[in-house]
């Protein structure tokens, strides 16, 4: 076969929902049922993936048609954060994914993360709605497709299931999403199929894993193509420490061959890397893939398939990052190139002020850079790994205070950073849901805008307008007492007051039924003690009064502070901005 003939790979499926509903439970069931119906060694397990072959996948769905796919390829480690990482030029790597959704628990704040991720990246998803075992009374037919199953619960049972199928559909329509019980589905392109399932007792399996070859069958097999003799092309999953190998790279490949002596060029944190193949490694037989001990050693590996590459210089290697075996055609500049390009294209856009962002893998970096792109927060730097005391140092010198924060997603933070972020007055926010983080991170500023609010509201002389009462004065002079009644704004003391832009005196006091108070507000009704005026001849009742707002105040406070004022305070300082602009048109302007 040339190297530019094309094949049919198998589906990459990823795994995503919120934590504690059953994820890795899932991969278990389905690699556990797979085992059971398949011949010795059918079942190949490889680095961060789980290959089901379709011969495996019929037996256990007892399809009415043959299956055409080579089979299903599960990544095995499950998670949103890990989802964002895997990628294939540019785009997610996955070819549909799996989102599980505790039936009994509905959606959670990782569940709607993991929907924004599918909606933004564009992937197929099926909802694995699980744990109907334990719906109260529900009896279990283990392995059962879910029709067989669902016929042996009781109306009451059934009923419960139907209910909690019907707030997860409406959890998805509130996301954007069309969807419907699985078998109720009639055009996957516009429809999310739901498919209740089991992952302790395997109920559903057989039904999960049909719409999963079905909608890859029916909609998926032109991006499935791939070329079995060329050059090797895949993602890194993650950078290990291997005892004997040094740094090694655990490579998902998506097309293509890698063979032992190829050159390969890998994503660095810096510039890409130019490394040769030493070693590729796959885990012994029966062994668990993230626990492995021994591993066999191959001479190549064909796509799609996980592998442990070991070769020299990979410290620098980030999980994300593209893998790009050199073939005997091309140029290793252009693929050096090429390899760059793409970690362009996964970079973060970053501005001269701007927080400090920290995640565990680039992909997290890249979602949690988005998210504060939605937001209009501005990023200073985004790196993966650790919050270090250096971290800190840079978000301390931002100009703007409500920048001197690090956004650290499902990341440590190290001791002396934490202690030196205290120090620094630098605000850390920690998590491992990304939308959570950015809303924490929203309700600081919008607590420091308020606070900042105060401060600019107490330099400044606030607007306020009186009448004053009839029947209600109690000293004529010296100074006059009157009865007032607030009518709009906040009243203080030793603030001047005016009538149709005539200074009349100073408020010297403000009492409530006999108590000294320090201010009043709108509909209060308070006597008023004004150093100044006489009344009778400079004042009346019913007269009308505002507080005197020196012009730099008011054109400041309509100007650049408006949005910071009362409702109450605002009418006040219209009404008085009217009356002074009567006589002055241009007044506070």
């Amino acid at each position: 076969m040339d190297e530019n003939d094309e094949a049919i790979r198998t589906p990459i499926v990823s795994v995503l929902g919120h934590v504690d509903h059953g994820k890795t439970t899932l991969l278990d069931e389905i690699r556990g049922s797979a085992v059971a119906e398949a011949e010795a060694g059918a079942i190949t397990q490889h680095i961060g993936s789980t290959v089901v072959p379709i011969d495996v996948i019929e037996r256990i769905c007892n399809p009415d048609e043959e299956f055409d796919l080579p089979g299903l390829l599960f990544i095995d480690t499950p998670g949103h954060h890990a989802f964002t990482t895997l990628r294939s030029r540019g785009g997610a790597l996955s070819d549909i994914a799996v989102l599980v959704v505790d039936v009994n628990d509905g959606f959670q704040p990782q569940t709607v993360e993991a929907v924004k991720i599918l909606d933004r990246t564009e992937t197929p998803f099926v909802v694995a709605a699980n744990k109907i075992d334990a719906v109260p009374g529900w009896k279990t037919q283990e392995d059962a497709p879910f029709a067989e199953t669902f016929a042996e619960q009781s109306e009451r049972v059934q009923n419960d299931v139907e209910n909690a199928l019907y707030e997860i559909i409406g959890d998805l329509h509130d996301n954007g999403f069309q969807a419907d019980r699985y078998d109720r589905v009639n055009d996957y392109r516009s429809t999310i199929g739901v498919v209740p399932v089991s992952a302790e007792t395997g109920e559903g399996i057989p039904d999960l894993l049909m719409v999963l070859v079905g909608l890859a069958q029916r909609f998926l097999t032109e991006s499935l193509t791939t070329r079995p003799n060329g050059s090797g092309e895949g993602t890194v999953v993650e950078v290990k420490e291997k005892k004997g190998l040094g740094t090694t790279v655990d490579v998902l490949v998506y097309d293509g061959v890698v063979e032992v002596g190829d050159t390969v060029v890998v994503g660095g944190q810096l510039d890409p890397i130019v490394t040769e193949v030493r070693a590729l490694l796959e885990p012994s037989e029966k062994v668990e893939i993230n626990e492995e001990d021994e591993f066999n050693r191959v001479d190549r590996v064909v796509a799609a398939e996980g592998v442990k590459v070991a070769a020299p210089e990979l410290d620098d290697a980030m999980a994300g990052a593209p893998f790009v075996v050199v073939g005997e055609d091309d140029e290793l500049g252009d693929v050096t190139q090429r390899v760059r390009s793409e970690m362009d294209e996964i970079g973060v856009e970053t501005a001269e002020d701007g927080v400090v962002v920290k995640a565990d893998t680039v992909g997290s970096v890249e979602a949690v850079a988005k998210a504060l792109d939605d937001a209009e927060v501005p990023i200073m730097n985004a790196s993966e790994g650790a919050v270090s005391r250096r971290d800190i140092v840079d978000a301390e010198t931002a100009d703007e205070r409500e920048h001197r924060a690090v956004i650290a997603f499902n990341v440590d933070v190290l001791e002396d950073a934490r202690e030196y972020a205290d120090e620094a007055l630098v605000k850390l926010f920690e998590g491992d849901v990304i939308y959570r983080l950015i809303e924490e991170y929203e309700d600081w500023v919008e607590g420091m805008e308020e606070e900042r609010a105060e401060n600019v509201l107490d330099s400044v002389v606030l607007p306020a307008k009186f009448r004053v009462m009839h029947d209600h004065v109690f000293r004529q002079s010296d100074p006059a007492v009157v009865g007032a009644r607030i009518l709009s704004g906040t009243l203080e003391r030793n603030v001047t007051v005016e009538r149709m832009g005539e200074r009349l005196g100073t408020v010297q006091g403000i009492q409530s039924q006999g108590d000294d108070i320090d201010e009043a507000t709108e509909g209060d009704e308070v006597s008023v003690a004004i150093d100044g005026p006489t009344v009778g001849r400079d004042l009346k009742e019913g007269d009308v009064l505002y507080t005197s707002v020196p012009e730099k105040h008011a054109k400041a406070l309509e100007q650049e502070f408006d949005e910071l004022l009362d409702d109450t305070t605002r009418e006040a300082l219209d009404g008085y901005l009217e009356q002074k602009r009567q006589v002055d048109p241009f007044w506070a302007k």
